[in-house]
């Protein structure tokens, strides 16, 4: 059988949603996966990006990652979408790239896939299941089939988050703890898809 094709798909400002968008991406390949790591289109002026250190410098660094298009959802069999939380509300970029997709869910080009999301705020308890689960509304509406990380691994009790991967990115950068957490929920969401793929096939 040909393998899963999973789509991670970020906004990140400052690196820490890259950080964990790379460890998922990690764990998806190592479960058999192919996969595209894209990074949603940067919106916000270079005056107000330049006045941020941290921000222009995280533009500098993966100016090499490719832009996410909506192809990329069409091409995957699962998709993994990844933001820092804005008041408990996914990233404006990201939520631009989603719903550009309106053409795409009208035609049911994206339903039957498998869906997962992970995040990170500033502080504890700064909007990081809210945010999930407002990603997951989005899901809904496309068909989609929600594959959340659960208490489905050991890492899972130590990380905390059912809902998917997040951070606390006033913490500092994630650990191995958030990095394994990642790439424990890539490994989930791949193998669903692979066993629907299969089903399918069949």
């Amino acid at each position: 059988m040909e393998p899963v094709n999973l789509a991670v798909i970020y906004y990140s400002a400052t690196g820490t949603v890259h950080a964990l968008a790379q460890a998922v991406a990690e764990g998806a390949e190592k479960a058999g996966a192919r996969v595209r790591l894209r990074k949603v289109a940067e919106t916000a002026s270079a005056e107000a990006i330049s006045a941020q250190p941290a921000w222009a410098g995280h533009v500098a660094d993966t100016a090499d990652i490719a832009e996410a298009g909506h192809d990329d959802l069409e091409w995957a069999d699962a998709v993994l979408f990844g933001t820092p939380t804005r008041f408990g509300n996914p990233a404006s970029r990201l939520r631009e790239f989603m719903e550009g997709a309106g053409p795409l869910w009208f035609q049911g080009r994206l339903a039957d896939k498998v869906y997962s999301a992970f995040t990170a705020s500033n502080t504890a308890h700064g909007g990081q299941e809210s945010t999930l689960l407002a990603l997951a509304n989005t899901f809904y509406h496309w068909g989609g089939i929600i594959v959340p990380p659960g208490y489905t691994d050991p890492v899972q009790f130590r990380s905390g988050n059912p809902y998917g991967t997040s951070h606390v990115a006033g913490d500092g950068p994630p650990g191995e703890v958030t990095l394994q957490a990642a790439r424990h929920q890539a490994r989930r969401v791949v193998e669903t898809a692979a066993a629907l793929k299969a089903g399918r096939a069949a």
